[in-house]
């Protein structure tokens, strides 16, 4: 299984909406790496670095930079995200 990182607010709702569809992929909320923006300003700063995005969520699975829960919920309308959890 892919190692999975999500930079994420407390109350965000696409946030929750991207838990919830990995947990219908069989990923548990114990699984996913929670980076809390909201919690640690520093930690926005290097999201928004990497990514070039500063909205919450935004997505890893392994190296690849996902996107958001839209970019998270079109791989798996393409069929690519079963491939991309695996690893």
């Amino acid at each position: 299984m892919a190692h999975i990182r999500m930079y994420s607010t407390r109350v965000c709702p696409y946030c929750i909406r991207a838990e919830q569809l990995l947990a219908k992929k069989g990923i548990s909320a114990e699984q996913i790496e929670k980076i809390r923006v909201d919690e640690f300003p520093e930690r926005r700063e290097e999201m928004t670095r990497i990514t070039g995005r500063r909205s919450v969520p935004q997505i890893f699975i392994g190296d690849r930079h996902v996107g958001g829960f839209d970019d998270l919920a079109e791989l798996d309308a393409d069929g690519e995200l079963d491939g991309l959890l695996r690893g």
